[in-house]
């Protein structure tokens, strides 16, 4: 039944690193809806002083304790898994199947919002403008533009340590943050040619910023709750303008081969997207598929609800 636990969460982690791939997908949101979403942040959170302390001192069982090491190794494999092996596959789907791959997460996302919302335990003023808040900052991020920036070690660095603070926020994707910043071809091409010296900077700009992060939003968590749970849904609700399926590109840019990518897009109706390119809205199979990420997240969290009443049972 352990064995089952953690390949269970490694199966979590792979769908955090399928959605962390994705601009405009948050890993933090699969987190979320799969129940692990505040033991992760304990986790990353316990990775402090003490810590280092154990580890200076050669105490390994002891500092693996102290970190859930179990816990976290299972979804960190998962998560290096799906970003290795997956990566191609997404962009594959999200290059030639683009609406149905948007609608399901659009579904997704909607029944995500729907089921984070039951954690708020009393919702007042408080609560209503934090959602107001997440929401708004959310979308704003998803309309700006991205710019140029430089390749130098430092702003690599820096990358690194935003993207990840992103990653772990329900509804705020850290590819996309990637692609605000003028680096998600540039990391993406990096993993793909295993480039170390690059990827090594990222992931030390990781590290820093997902450790420092994690303390501010573990005591958000246990302080201000409910505030913070709703921050994290209207994150969600906000970032759905992203993932809206139909859209008219606007602006392009090239990779380092050459293909042109969408760089800066508009919202459109079906309709109006069939008008602009000559080709089928793919309405029907769009709401299908929408319905479909929506049900996929209920039957996620009843399995989830299940089997954690089966744990419980088993320790009791």
């Amino acid at each position: 039944m352990r064995f089952g636990k953690y390949v269970l969460l490694a199966l979590k982690g792979c769908a955090m690193g399928m959605a962390d791939v994705v601009p405009g997908v948050s890993g933090g949101t699969i987190a979320f809806i799969s129940g692990i979403y505040e033991e992760l942040i304990a986790s990353i959170r316990s990775v402090d002083l003490t810590a280092l302390k154990l580890l200076c001192g050669f105490r390994l069982k002891a500092l693996w304790r102290h970190i859930n090491g179990k816990f976290l190794f299972s979804v960190l494999l998962g998560i290096a898994v799906a970003i290795f092996s997956l990566a191609r596959l997404m962009t594959y789907l999200l290059e030639h199947h683009p609406i149905e791959i948007w609608s399901f997460f659009f579904g997704l996302i909607i029944a995500s919002a729907l089921l984070v919302s039951r954690e708020v335990k009393r919702w007042n003023a408080a609560s209503v403008i934090s959602l107001l808040v997440g929401a708004v900052l959310a979308y704003w991020i998803t309309v700006i533009s991205p710019v140029e920036t430089p390749n130098t070690w430092w702003f690599i660095l820096l990358s690194g340590a935003v993207a990840i603070c992103a990653m772990i926020l329900p509804g705020i994707s850290g590819a996309f943050i990637l692609l605000l910043l003028g680096k998600y071809q540039f990391i993406l091409l990096a993993v793909g040619e295993l480039r170390i010296g690059v990827l090594a900077l990222f992931v030390i700009g990781a590290v820093a910023g997902i450790v420092s992060f994690s303390h501010l939003l573990s005591w958000l968590l246990r302080r201000h709750h409910d505030p913070t749970i709703a921050l994290l849904m209207g994150f969600m609700i906000g970032s759905l303008n992203k993932v809206w399926p139909w859209k008219e590109v606007l602006e392009t840019y090239a990779d380092s081969h050459g293909a042109l990518h969408p760089l800066v897009e508009r919202n459109v109706l079906p309709s109006t997207f069939a008008d602009l390119t000559g080709s089928e809205s793919q309405l029907w199979q769009a709401a299908a598929l929408a319905v479909a990420g929506f049900l996929v997240i209920y039957l996620i969290e009843r399995i989830g609800r299940r089997l954690a009443r089966k744990t419980s049972a088993t320790e009791a």
